[in-house]
Formats: C-alpha cells, structure tokens, sequence
C-alpha cells in the first residue's frame, strides 16, 4: 500500500498554502482504495488542522513512514527525508543559486524530486500551476496601488479578504478614472488577471483600438507577443519563430507605453527575447506609464524598474527612471510606481489551493499512481536514486558549483 502525506509547510516567510485540501484528500481516498493518506500538523495553514479531522484525515506530528509527500514551497534545509518521492516547488531548473544545497542534499539522500512546475503534457504545456491566482491578485494589487496613489478610493489587501468571493465584495468600491490599462501574455496568469478587470466592469478593447482611439471610460487591453514584438527586417512575425528565436525580434512596446497608465506584466520573459522597454524609454516625455504590477517579477529582466521583489506586507515602491534608483513608494509624480510580490497566491491561499488540488487530482495522480503513457511523471522527476535524471543532466556543473 502506498502512503502519502501533506507536508507541514516550513520555508520562511510562512506561505498558507496546501497542495491538498482538507475535502480533496477525502477525495484522493475514496478514489484510491490501496491508498493510504496522512497530513502533518500544522498552525499556518489557511484549513486548519481541525478542517481535516473532519473528513476523516489522520492528523501526524511527522511524514518519515510516508512514500509520496506533497509540500508546496522549497523544503527547507536539512529537513528532507531519505528516499523518498517528493512533489514542490523546488526553483531549481533555472539555476537559482538560492536552491543549489537543496539540490546536492536531494541527490545525497537519495530522493526522487518532482517539481510542479515540470510536469507538463505531451506538447510541453504545464498540467498544474497557481497561475491564475498570480494574475487574479496581481491585478487587484496594481488596481489598489492605483487608488493609493492617487487617493482616489480605499480597498482591502487581497490578503485581508477571506477569499476571492470576499475580495470581490470590494470591486464596488472601485471608482476608475478614464484611464488605460495594458496586461501583457496570453496564458493562465493574464486570464486570472483579465478576470479582475472584467469584473470591475472595465471594458477591454482591441489593441488597435487601444492605440488609436480615445475613450470616455476606462478600458483595457491584453497584448499578446506578437503584438509588441516585431521581426528584424519586416519579415511577417512568426509565434514559432519568436519561441525558437527570440533574438531575431525587437521590441515594438513603446506605442502602447504611450498611452497606458497601468501596465499589468503577465507575459513570460526569455532572457534571449528583447525587454519591453528600456529605461532611457521611461525617462521620455511620452512614456506614460505611472503604474507596473509586475507579475512575472523577473528581477532585472524585461521591464527595467523591477529592480527586486516586494513581500505582501510591503508591496510597492517608487523607482525614478532617471536615475535608476529605487525611491519611496508615491514620492513624486515623475516615479514609476512597481507592484513585484514574488508571491502573490498567497494572499489568496484557500482558493489558490483549491484549484491547484484539483489539478493534482485530475492531471497528476492518476500518472502518478495508474498508467502514465505520456510519460508525465518520468519527464518531471529531477533526481532519482541519488542521480540527476537525463532531462536535467544540464543541471550537473551548476551541482558541482561550476556555475
């Protein structure tokens, strides 16, 4: 009989967050009889543990007899248990230095590491995420920041609320200017914050029309790459082409930076591709972008006053294009005003948690504990038996330190 636990979540700061609900393991054991499923006390998560004692969950002080154990967050050092089969976010696959001894120590004891953000279908597309709760928060956050800045309305943190359905309670309180609004990217992030301007009521409009018309309402439009990335030498932009070879494009953002006045940044961003605007572009008399929530939050990547992460009890600050430096949150009307929690899921926990859980119950168990013909699982696990896989092998000299 298999056995999997809920992991106690331990990195620091603390993250609300459960791979699994309290009703979704009910579920996972009815619909798994050879299954046996546990999970490790806790007082930060966003269900108490009480929430799963009443669906009939065993409540441990630890997970070390358990095969399979899910966790969100990176496990902190020193805590990962020998051979076992891990499932979280480890932020190891891009190199991050942060996470290089987490790396060494799952490959020492031995563990099978599957990281969530691997585990994608047959054509490459991610199977479960918190994407859309990025962009739900994200979007919120840049419209709070909006009202803060110009002291035009006061809403709740999203953190304050007990859930979305109480966050969007405040969505009345939410009187807009005649103003523009941009959100960049196609995928599960822009939608989640596309929901959020749709339910304020905020109408969208065709990029074309974004740029060439006036309104007398406040609109928005969402931007995908081929809409502010354009080919080098006129060539008709190809989305293949722009995925294989982002460095044959070029930046074609700033018509929009003319006349937006909250930028929502959704878009994933290839270090190879080109950034979105420059920060000698910010300092001209037409750029008018006042306000960024940057979702992505790639520090130093495509939008240039993303100069470092901002935490949930302190989310904005300025930065002075002229300059380049950061400044005090709205400080002087010439500064760009940046939205960049690295972790905005959180402030929506219980949701966030709801639509990862069953993503997990509908596109990974049944991989994971049945058949697996894409070979979903296989192509996610980083380590096993104390080596890196052979899709990870890339990930040796950064290992060994070399890089």
């Amino acid at each position: 009989m298999t056995k999997i636990g809920i992991l106690k979540e331990g990195k620091i700061p603390v993250d609300k967050r459960v791979a699994i609900t309290p009703h979704q393991a009910s579920q996972i054991k009815e619909s798994f009889s050879d299954l046996e499923l546990v999970c490790q006390k806790s007082e930060i998560r966003c269900f108490s543990d009480q929430d799963y004692i009443e669906e009939s969950i065993e409540m441990v002080d630890h997970v070390d007899d358990c095969d399979i154990i899910f966790g969100v967050k990176e496990v902190p050092l020193g805590q990962l248990i020998p051979d076992k089969t891990y499932f979280f976010f480890s932020h190891t696959i891009k190199k991050q230095d942060y996470n290089r001894e987490l790396l060494n120590e799952a490959l020492d004891k031995n563990v099978r590491l599957i990281d969530y953000e691997t585990l994608t279908s047959a054509d490459g597309q991610r199977i479960i995420a918190f994407g859309r709760y990025a962009g739900i928060v994200g979007a919120y956050n840049g419209i709070w920041s909006f009202g803060k800045r110009y002291n035009l309305f006061n809403i709740r943190r999203a953190h304050e609320c007990f859930d979305l359905a109480d966050m969007r309670t405040e969505y009345d309180k939410v009187k807009l200017p005649v103003i523009k609004i941009a959100i960049t990217g196609g995928g599960r992030v822009a939608k989640g914050a596309m929901e959020v301007l749709l339910g304020l009521g905020v109408r969208q409009v065709t990029p074309e029309r974004y740029v060439n018309e006036d309104f007398n309402e406040p609109v928005f439009t969402q931007l995908n790459s081929r809409d502010y990335n354009k080919p080098e030498e006129g060539r008709e932009f190809s989305r293949a082409e722009f995925f294989d070879h982002p460095e044959h494009f070029e930046s074609d953002f700033f018509q929009y930076a003319k006349c937006t006045d909250l930028l929502i940044a959704c878009a994933f961003w290839n270090p190879a591709a080109p950034v979105l605007f420059t920060r000698e572009q910010a300092t001209l008399r037409d750029f008018k972008i006042k306000i960024i929530a940057d979702v992505t939050c790639d520090i130093e990547g495509s939008i240039p006053s993303t100069v470092r992460p901002t935490t949930i009890d302190d989310p904005v600050f300025d930065f002075d294009a002229t300059t380049g430096a950061e400044k005090p949150v709205f400080s002087d009307e010439g500064n760009i005003t940046v939205m960049s929690v690295d972790n905005l899921p959180c402030e929506l926990p219980r949701n966030a948690s709801e639509d990862f859980g069953a993503e997990l119950i509908k596109n990974v168990l049944p991989c994971l504990l049945g058949e697996d013909p894409d070979r979903i699982i296989e192509r996610a696990t980083i380590t096993d038996k104390g080596k890196l896989t052979s899709h990870y092998a890339y990930l040796q000299d950064y290992a060994d330190g070399k890089e």
